[in-house]
């Protein structure tokens, strides 16, 4: 006898496990690919529609991009806030220079001094590049004091990012912050080294005079000049680290150029030499800060000695410097210590 529902056919109902491994199958089975354009619009529209949708989110929590460079106006805000801070690094860094030594901050005098002595044996007497020049050894320690803290500002200005990487990673500061305070460090140190200056300067007979005032506009020109340098090339070494060890032998090769050891305009004259260069070389931008604290502090280096508009060239050469490098190192702010 039949059984009820015996004979007649019955829906197939999928047990548990088969489901899963029909999705598991749909899951591992890869989208179709389409290179048709409607599809290719379609994905573009829709990654459009999810930046917006991410953009729109953002606005409305007031997120904002992580170490986005902010705009210049802000920037610069942002650095005068941090003027305390540049002032207290760049004295710090000054006391611990030679923290190690046993003289201390001697060095910090003793250094340029040593140096100009050095100079003063193989150029002044050696080689005879004093003969025609009044106060000479006033005249050399002047240039040799000027022209190390364009150097040095350089230098430091060249390892302020790869060199304080461990700081540049740890803390959200702008990062002008760092040659800026580097350069102020180096011009704390020429005022020292300005003490010993005037005292060579009396030893030696050089009258105190009301010149001595052009001092300050001088230095300060050239502080911008040098800050400028060394934001230009903190951008520079932050991306190619090795260029440290050629700066030395560049900046040696434009000491030499400068009229540091001897005159550039007592020398050329006796050259058989076109008139450009000798402009060329006046207008080297360390030649017109050496020569300007000449002329402030020397009254026997006479106005006549100085190329035509020094001080339109002097500030020329700071502004072209300290504007241009400031908005050269402010472009590449968000890439300063990745990678």
């Amino acid at each position: 006898m039949q059984q009820p529902g015996q004979g007649r056919p019955t829906a197939s109902h999928p047990t548990p496990r088969a489901k899963a491994a029909d999705v598991s199958q749909v899951l591992d089975t890869p989208p179709p690919v389409s290179d048709s354009p409607a599809d290719k619009t379609t994905g573009e529209t829709a990654d459009k529609t999810a930046d917006q949708s991410a953009e729109a989110l953002a606005a409305r929590y007031g997120l904002t991009v992580s170490g986005a460079r902010p705009s210049l106006p802000e920037y610069i805000r942002q650095l005068w806030a941090r003027r305390h801070f540049i002032t207290a690094f760049a004295t710090a860094r000054l006391t611990a220079q030679y923290s190690q030594a046993k003289l201390g901050q001697i060095w910090q005098v003793a250094t340029p001094l040593l140096n100009a002595a050095v100079y003063y044996f193989i150029f002044g007497i050696l080689m005879g590049t004093s003969k025609g020049i009044p106060d000479y050894i006033p005249f050399l320690v002047t240039g040799v004091f000027v022209w190390t803290f364009t150097q040095s500002s350089i230098m430091a200005g060249t390892r302020a990012i790869s060199g304080s990487i461990g700081l540049v990673r740890a803390l959200h500061f702008p990062r002008a912050a760092l040659p800026v305070s580097y350069c102020l460090q180096q011009l704390q140190q020429l005022l020292f080294s300005m003490c010993a200056l005037v005292v060579i300067l009396l030893a030696f007979g050089v009258p105190v005079s009301t010149s001595w005032l052009l001092v300050i506009p001088a230095l300060t020109l050239q502080f911008v000049f040098n800050a400028g340098v060394a934001m230009i090339m903190a951008r520079m070494g932050a991306k190619f680290p090795d260029i440290s060890q050629l700066m030395p032998f560049l900046l040696r090769t434009w000491m030499y150029i400068s009229g540091v050891m001897w005159s550039i305009e007592h020398v050329l004259k006796h050259q058989d030499l076109p008139g450009w260069v000798l402009v060329a070389l006046q207008s080297n931008p360390a030649a017109v800060y050496i020569d300007l604290m000449r002329f402030s502090l020397i009254d026997s280096f006479h106005a006549s000695q100085l190329p035509h508009h020094v001080w339109a060239v002097a500030t020329g050469w700071a502004l072209l410097a300290g504007v241009g490098g400031f908005l050269y190192f402010w472009k590449a702010e968000e890439t300063y210590g990745r990678g």
